[in-house]
């Protein structure tokens, strides 16, 4: 099982920034770590979670380096019995605002893979995205962490925002390479409705080639693609949990879970959330619903898909899809060939 924990405190929000995010609630910080407390207590009876049954927890957000460490502190004194020994615990955070004393406190609770919010290197891109950190405390970000012994360490790079080239890209991974990471997350930019992007749509400018030529890029490093955004000579296995469909935990405003093919959302709203923690809706997902997801998640990732998930129409196409090279079956088991194709051959599978 994985387990999920949001953060919804931010010290800027990002132009294209859809997540539930605020820069004007820090004041409630303790409050809203004592809600994920007693929401974690709730999960705990209501699930009769079983001593080391969680296999990695992931803090998201928002930017969880907005949250001292202290304020952690009990909610992982109250997780550790039931984190499985070597358990993979990850956290997002933001250059500025991972500072030194905040690497050292989480590294402290157990943390030990970091996730840095980079997007990029370049200082003009860093300002169109709305980005708070400069590239040189991106840098210094990262290689303290490394200082601080974090045994994983991740960034994140964001692509196709107008006005890239392969020479700023290049210059990008020129960087990120140069960093102690053995991991990397490529985005596409995405406008999303409600986000300052959604006025001006044509900062979007993703093409093709440019993305197929930045993935190849991004091999040449020694990272493998795992994922159609996520390459490294690590894998998440937080990431890997959700493509394999294993049901996960979700705590904090806007979190989602999803235990046997039931989701549930607690409050979006950070106020409401703190009143009641204890508060969800669900939705169950029927068969169709869950067969779906498997597809797609499967077939965007190295999980790959069971032939035994298709039907016989749908294996037939599959067959003819590893004719033509689009998928590879091996013991039993689709995989794709290309990640950029993923929503196309579900589409084609499904008829």
């Amino acid at each position: 099982m994985l387990l999920y924990v949001h953060i919804p405190f931010c010290d800027s929000k990002c132009h294209y920034c859809s997540f539930n995010s605020y820069v004007d609630k820090f004041a409630l910080r303790r409050d809203y770590m004592a809600a994920l407390g007693r929401q974690l207590e709730e999960e705990i009876e209501r699930l009769d979670l079983a001593p080391e049954s969680l296999e990695t927890l992931f803090i998201g957000g928002g930017t969880p380096s907005t949250v001292a460490p202290e304020l952690y502190a009990p909610l992982f004194a109250r997780l550790r019995p039931y984190l499985k020994p070597g358990a993979e615990i990850t956290s997002e955070a933001n250059p500025n605002s991972a500072t030194p004393e905040w690497l050292a406190g989480m590294k402290a609770l157990g943390v030990n893979r970091i996730s840095f919010g980079v997007q990029s290197f370049d200082p003009e891109k860093l300002k169109r995205l709305g980005r708070a950190h400069t590239p040189d405390q991106a840098v210094s970000a990262v290689t303290a962490a490394q200082g601080a012994g974090f045994e994983h360490l991740s960034l994140d790079l964001i692509y196709g925002v107008a006005g890239d080239t392969k020479p700023l890209l290049e210059h990008d991974l020129e960087q990120a390479f140069a960093l102690p990471v053995d991991h990397l997350s490529a985005y596409a930019l995405t406008i999303e409705e409600g986000t300052p992007f959604s006025a001006t749509p044509e900062v979007a400018d993703e093409k093709l080639a440019l993305t197929s030529w930045l993935f190849e890029r991004i091999r040449t490093h020694g990272f493998t693609q795992y994922e159609i955004s996520n390459f490294g000579r690590y894998r998440s296995r937080h990431n890997l949990g959700y493509w394999e469909y294993k049901p996960y935990i979700g705590l904090g405003a806007g979190a989602v879970g999803c235990i046997d093919n039931v989701r549930y959302y607690p409050h979006r709203d950070v106020e409401a959330y703190i009143a009641d923690p204890l508060f969800r809706t669900t939705e169950p997902l029927d068969a169709d619903a869950v067969k779906t997801e498997r597809l797609f998640l499967g077939l965007r990732s190295v999980v790959g898909i069971p032939e035994a998930l298709l039907d016989p129409e749908e294996l037939q196409r599959a067959r003819w899809l590893e004719a033509e090279g689009k998928l590879r079956c091996e013991a039993g088991r689709f995989y794709n060939t290309d990640y950029l194709l993923s929503d196309e051959i579900v589409l084609y599978l499904q008829g």
